[in-house]
Parts: C-alpha cells; structure tokens; sequence
C-alpha cells in the first residue's frame, strides 16, 4: 500500500488522540449536530483549506469548493449547499474566498482548451468581459492575474446575492451578509476585498425579485 496514504490514517489517529487530550467530549459535541456561522464558497485548490486558514474548528464553518470558487446559477450542488446552509443552518455569512496563483482564472486569461474544464473556465471569460477595458489596459501579467482574481471574487458575491435563496432570505429578515476575500498562497494573509453585500436593494433593479 502507498506509504503516503497509509500515513493518512496514521494521521488521523494521532488527530483523534490530541482532540481527545484537549477536550474528551469533543466529538460526543459535534455528534449532537452543526450550527455553522458561516458558510464557505472557496476554490477546491488543496493549497487553501478553509478551515486551517481562518482557524476554525469543526463544526464552525460550512464549505462548499469548485473550481476558481464559483457561484454558477446552473450548479445545483452549490445551490443546494447554500439553500441547506441559508435556509436550514440559518448562517450568517457567507464568504466567497478566491486566492491568488489561482489557475483557473489563468486559464480563462489564456485560448488554450484544457478539456472539459473550458466550460466552467467560459463563466469566468464571462467576468473578463465584463472588465475587458481595465485588465488590457494592464501591460504586467502578474498584475492582470492577480486583479481578475479579485474581480472574478467580487462577481461571484453579486451573483450570490441575485440568487432566489439569498434574496428570500433577505426578504424574511434574515442576518445574512455576504463577503469576498482573496487569499494569499505565499504569505498565508486574507484581503477582505470589502464588497459587503446586505441587502438586494444593493443590486441593479433587474435582478431584484418580489416575494
């Protein structure tokens, strides 16, 4: 058996033994059920593990992950992740966490076909249109990647908030806000990219429904 998969296990253990060691009702708490504050929309990148990096522990956070942290009308495991999260476990946040050195948003800067990938990558050409005029007018690469990110982070929270389940919840008096961050891979840091969505009298009239 592959010894790194082995230590999997091995690892496991030792993790159950110091979780023990701080608190021996630890998992009888977490069998009892979940009332997560937050839910996570993050890109499924193994270099950002949502609860590590915010130092969270289980039961804390919600988390849903896909490629570049996508927020994709069509995807009906994200909306029933967020309608379960909204609806059910009554969050109060939700953040959408990109991060840099991000490689589908690299791809969707590029023409090259990966595969079956291209078709989740054309959502985020999507948001390259929509900002075409400011990224070309960026001559440094790194520069141009790193602002998509940014941008690609920002457009996923306002299609949150355009979503039927986050406007009902809104509708209803729900505490639910909604956040973009993007996370560094080199320094560890989050920047809070400060597009707090509250309310959807925050969006164009177009997408604002009645209930």
């Amino acid at each position: 058996m592959d010894k790194f998969y082995n230590q999997l296990k091995e690892n496991n253990k030792k993790w159950v033994e110091s979780k023990l060691d701080q608190d021996p009702e630890f998992f009888k708490k977490l069998e009892n059920g979940q009332q997560p504050p937050v839910l996570w929309i993050g890109c499924a990148d193994s270099r950002v593990p949502a609860n590590e990096i915010i130092g969270a522990e289980p039961g804390e956070v919600f988390v849903h992950r896909n490629i570049a942290n996508m927020v994709v009308h069509t995807d009906m495991n994200m909306l029933s992740v967020l309608d379960y999260a909204v609806n059910a476990l009554k969050v109060k946040h939700i953040i959408v966490c990109g991060h840099y050195g991000c490689g589908g948003v690299q791809a969707a800067l590029k023409h090259q076909s990966i595969g079956l990938i291209d078709n989740w990558i054309r959502h985020i050409k999507d948001v390259y249109r929509l900002h075409k005029k400011q990224l070309d007018a960026m001559e440094n690469e790194q520069e141009k990647w790193d602002t998509l990110v940014e941008l690609n982070v920002k457009e996923q929270v306002f299609g949150l908030a355009k979503t039927s389940i986050v406007q009902n919840a809104w509708h209803n008096k729900q505490d639910l806000h909604l956040h973009g961050w993007a996370y560094g891979i080199g320094d560890g840091i989050i920047k809070d990219l400060e597009v707090n969505v509250r309310h959807d009298s925050e969006l164009d009239s177009v997408y604002q429904l009645n209930f």
